[in-house]
């Protein structure tokens, strides 16, 4: 008899409900139909920046292969890490710019 992984589930008054993971694939957008927030933060990083693009629709492996490029772009270390990409340190232009060059509509948060 084999158990059902039960993540994040206690109760459930559905009486159709089904435990099965929905892990559905997420179908990354192309750049052209791609909307991206880029941003400086500060916070819980002891006082250093980092440049942060919010709004990446796509799975976990494209957004690490659009990190590593923006990392390699800027010449700095970074991630991604819950849904957000991030740069060390302060790149908003060199990172706005190479996302437009590839496409997609950059809009820009903060002063």
């Amino acid at each position: 008899m084999s158990k059902k992984k039960r993540v994040n589930v206690v109760y459930s008054t559905n009486p159709d409900f089904d435990f099965d993971d929905e892990n559905e694939l997420v179908k990354t957008l192309s750049f052209n139909e791609q909307k991206l927030y880029v941003s400086i933060d500060r916070k819980n990083r002891g006082g250093k920046s980092v440049t942060l693009v919010e709004g990446f629709v796509g799975n976990e492996e494209d957004a690490k292969g659009l990190a590593k490029k923006l990392k390699q772009q800027c010449g700095v270390g970074g991630g991604f890490k819950g849904s957000e990409i991030f740069v060390q340190g302060n790149h908003k232009d060199k990172v706005g710019a190479f996302l437009k060059k590839l496409g997609a509509v950059v809009k820009f948060k903060g002063g």
